[in-house]
């Protein structure tokens, strides 16, 4: 064998995607009219009725999805709206609303795949020479939409491999409101994009070295008023680059195998194919 050979070994560590772990996703009906039936049902039912449905309900999605209860309050707020009526609503009927404009996603039913390995940050209490990693994976699910799932191990001194099996709960970070853009890395998405132009340089001669969302709308609107109708295909580019780049975050106690990246921008519309990571 030559001495530069590297030889490999196949070990018995296997990822298999697991179509039980779902993802809590609003439920949009096509037809608004739908929605607003949905409600008035719920609306003409008597309080004594509620509570015992939203029992069989939280009964129903608990054993799968954590702080089920906050899911269906922040729903609520999303389809308020939609009622015909400007009464209080008790808390209890404010929570069966959301809990019907809510539905399951499984996120891994149809692949998981694309792995991407970096060491964890916290390599604390390991035996001598051991490694532990994050693993982030493409997940293909439902309708071949494909998220980021991720998973945590350990290679051993010995070359054994341990990745830790996922909890059964997922959950979605909060997007960040008015994230800040660094200037010259979005001027050169720009060149990429071939959005380069007068236009595009009077807008981001504005800035610093960094902006944020809102500065780049105001600036925006400004600069509008006095451009040409071929500007507006630069306008569209800009804000469809700003949505496409976002910042997220997930709450510190959750496992990092509860937590999950799904599409959220028009860019994202046919899924997501995987995450690098620098260390």
């Amino acid at each position: 064998m030559n001495a530069n050979s590297i030889h490999v070994k196949r070990t018995a560590t296997v990822l298999r995607p697991d179509q039980s772990r779902v993802l809590l996703r609003p439920f949009i009906p096509e037809d608004p009219q739908r929605a607003g039936r949905i409600i008035a049902r719920i609306m003409s039912l008597p309080e004594n009725r509620v509570g015992p449905l939203l029992d069989e309900v939280s009964a129903e999605f608990s054993p799968r999805h954590q702080q089920i209860h906050e899911s269906f309050l922040e729903r609520f707020e999303q389809v308020r709206d939609l009622l015909l009526t400007d009464e209080k609503i008790s808390e209890q009927r404010q929570l069966l609303i959301g809990s019907y404009f809510v539905c399951e996603f499984s996120l891994e039913s149809a692949a998981l795949f694309n792995p991407s390995i970096v060491p964890h940050p916290d390599q604390s209490d390991l035996p001598p020479g051991a490694l532990r990693f994050i693993l982030s994976l493409r997940a293909t699910g439902e309708g071949h939409i494909s998220s980021i799932t991720f998973r945590t191990g350990t290679v051993y001194v010995d070359h054994r491999i341990e990745v830790l099996p996922p909890t059964g709960f997922l959950t979605e970070p909060r997007q960040i409101p008015n994230p800040r853009y660094e200037k010259a890395l979005f001027e050169r998405k720009l060149f990429e994009l071939g959005l380069t132009s007068g236009f595009t340089r009077r807008v981001m001669d504005k800035f610093g070295e960094s902006f944020a969302l809102e500065e780049l709308r105001a600036n925006l609107e400004a600069e509008m008023k006095q451009s040409r109708l071929s500007d507006r295909n630069a306008i569209r580019g800009i804000l469809m680059l700003a949505r496409s780049n976002y910042e997220v975050q997930f709450q510190p106690q959750q496992r990092l195998s509860e937590r999950v990246i799904f599409p959220a921008t028009p860019s994202q519309r046919n899924g997501i194919e995987d995450a690098r990571f620098v260390c």
